[in-house]
């Protein structure tokens, strides 16, 4: 079985289903709810709707070319139901998640079940019955702490957040222009609000004095370093969000300059009619009156209807390299296989990277065989030698880096050495579906 029907869980089933392994798939939703999805489809997107750079020569671009020579189903739908988004691949999240749902129904052997699962209890002590637990980060609290209790109390999290979503007729659009940062895509992928200096000023001024959501009682912030609340990184410097978010490099106005742009923040269309624009990097803390009256000093925005405010909530994860194989099999229990954020493995693409490997090596186990390590030298393989390798004592939510390849010898230049690893993936990941990966 596999518990939990996010991206991670959605493509495990499927890579199961598709080796003609019989599996039901759990979803504790809608008769469960947790503090940050908006509906009970399966796949929901409750972040950003950007799986990142589609570039093969940058880390997200790089792991999605592997997932989708593997077969993922998330990466071809995916595809289908993408929305302009510059050189990154951003998707409608609602037609998304309803085409997996519906991919999923159709699957012979697959059968999913509407209902939380509590405990393992009964499934621990049975080997030749795989189990992948999928659950994310809000995993149903009496699972949650029967997790706790087999680890031995050794339960880990931060705190991420969610942007704001705003009505796209309720935009000042004389205030704002269309453009992508260099031309990329197609180059009028975003929204765009000019900031001049003061404006910027302010708008920081206005942020750092902001009313904030209260956390779980006891909890100290814990942020993930890759996911910033706005915030946050205005808190740390006068001049981290123009590096960040809101740099006002690469963009043209009609093909020219735009005179007094000191900062820049964009709106990536979340749906293809585009009736709902997403405030980019605006994951935030912010209450949500606070997000009302401090975004409204956005040129454009002064009267935005919020669709969607954004929304701190608290992650938990277990420490993977105490408990985890490579092949993210769980060292006590190998026939229980960890998957997506409860991993510590962060974004939406390594999610579905650890959805696939789970649900590749449930299936090799259900057949009588073993358990795979993907190479080294790929993507998917580095992401997860890195997990269990990773200092135990000191294990931080993380995406997936170039810096975890190993070395390529030779390469000079930035450019030189990200092609070089692409290569060499490329290669690696060739041999190794030639001699170890079972035919379909």
């Amino acid at each position: 079985m596999v518990i939990g029907g996010g991206l991670a869980g959605c493509e495990a089933a499927y890579q199961l289903a598709r080796r003609g392994v019989e599996v039901t798939l759990y979803e504790m939703r809608p008769r469960a709810v947790t503090p940050f999805h908006h509906t009970a489809h399966l796949a929901e997107l409750v972040c950003s709707n950007s799986f990142k750079s589609d570039d093969p020569l940058r880390s997200p671009g790089m792991l999605k070319a592997e997932l989708k020579r593997l077969g993922s189903l998330l990466m071809q739908v995916a595809d289908e139901t993408r929305v302009p988004a510059g050189a990154a691949l951003a998707v409608d999240r609602d037609r998304f998640s309803a085409e997996i749902e519906r991919r999923l129904d159709e699957l012979d052997g697959l059968r999913i079940a509407r209902e939380p699962v509590e405990s393992l209890h009964g499934f621990l002590d049975e080997p030749d019955a795989p189990v992948i637990l999928a659950t994310g980060p809000a995993t149903h609290p009496p699972l949650f702490a029967e997790l706790q209790q087999l680890l031995g109390g050794d339960s880990l999290f931060f705190y991420d957040a969610t942007s704001p979503i705003v009505a796209g007729d309720s935009l000042d659009m004389s205030r704002l222009f269309f453009a992508s940062r260099y031309g990329k895509g197609a180059g009028n992928d975003y929204l765009n609000a000019p900031l001049a200096e003061d404006d910027y000023i302010a708008f920081r001024r206005a942020l750092l004095s902001a009313d904030l959501a209260p956390l779980h009682e006891g909890d100290e912030f814990v942020p993930f370093e890759g996911c910033l609340p706005i915030e946050e990184l205005a808190r740390r410097s006068e001049g981290a969000m123009r590096f960040g978010p809101l740099r006002p490099v690469g963009l043209k106005r009609d093909g020219e300059k735009v005179e007094g742009l000191y900062a820049a923040v964009q709106l990536r269309r979340e749906d293809a009619l585009q009736k709902a624009w997403s405030l980019v990097g605006f994951q935030t803390r912010l209450t949500q009156q606070s997000q009302k009256d401090v975004f409204a000093r956005i040129p454009g925005l002064e009267n935005a209807r919020f669709l969607r405010f954004g929304r701190m909530h608290r992650n938990n994860y277990i420490c993977a390299p105490r408990h985890l194989l490579p092949t993210l099999q769980l060292r006590a229990y190998p026939h229980v296989f960890f998957a997506g954020q409860l991993t510590g493995l962060e974004g939406y693409v390594a999610a579905t990277a650890t959805g696939l490997v789970a649900g590749l090596n449930a299936a090799q186990l259900a057949q009588g065989d073993s358990p795979l390590e993907f190479p080294r030298e790929t993507a998917t393989g580095a992401m997860l030698r890195y997990m269990v390798e990773a200092d135990p004592d000191n294990y931080h939510p993380t995406a997936f880096m170039l810096s975890m390849l190993p070395p390529v010898a030779g390469a000079r230049g930035k450019r030189a050495r990200h092609q070089a690893f692409s290569e060499r993936a490329k290669n690696k990941l060739e041999a190794f579906i030639r001699e170890r990966l079972p035919a379909k």
